[in-house]
């Protein structure tokens, strides 16, 4: 009998603290330290490399139990080519669009770990109010206390490609190329 209540006891202890052993966080995006980029070719003479001045969201990471989630929107309006005149042309109705489609968004439908580290982010991606999924594979993720604001920090690099035509914006392929390489550099401080 004692041994049954002493198996009872360690079973219901090990439930109750299971769920605090994962623990999912929740991390906001840093706008000043998160710029997705873009890169095409052009012509092919070269490699255009634009990027978005404003993005928001969060960022929910459960470490111990291998998930989270991300939720992120790109102000289309911020991008910035490094010619006010082509970003002028590039947000217009054959592009960005931005009169109609002011945002990007991006909404993770899972995520997978590769042993510690956060391998890769499973989505939609939207972008002129077309969804399609997409596979950001993450190359370095790394978490810490940040030195100033005083709390736990997240930071990671991410990348896909995806086919603008697919997205409505496929002006002047394949000239200027159809593939975009999409690279987002994202910093998040835990709330």
């Amino acid at each position: 009998m004692q041994l049954k209540r002493l198996a009872l006891i360690s079973t219901l202890a090990a439930t109750f603290a299971a769920p605090a052993l994962a623990a999912p966080e929740t991390f906001v995006i840093d706008g000043n330290h998160t710029f997705p980029r873009f890169e095409y070719s052009h012509f092919g003479y070269s490699t255009q490399q634009s990027r978005f001045n404003k993005t928001t969201g969060t960022i929910v990471i459960d470490r111990a139990g291998k998930s989270g989630s991300v939720d992120v929107t790109i102000d289309t309006k911020s991008v910035d080519t490094g010619s006010d005149l082509f970003n002028e042309h590039i947000q217009g109705e054959d592009f960005f669009d931005t009169a109609k489609h002011p945002n990007i968004t991006f909404k993770s439908t899972g995520v997978s770990f590769d042993g510690d580290k956060l391998a890769s982010v499973d989505g939609n991606l939207t972008i002129k109010g077309i969804t399609k999924p997409v596979k950001l594979e993450v190359t370095s993720f790394k978490c810490m206390d940040h030195p100033l604001a005083k709390k736990e920090a997240c930071g990671a690099n991410a990348v896909t490609t995806i086919k603008r035509s697919e997205f409505g914006a496929g002006k002047f392929a394949p000239y200027v190329g159809d593939d975009v390489k999409l690279v987002i550099a994202v910093e998040a401080i835990k709330q």
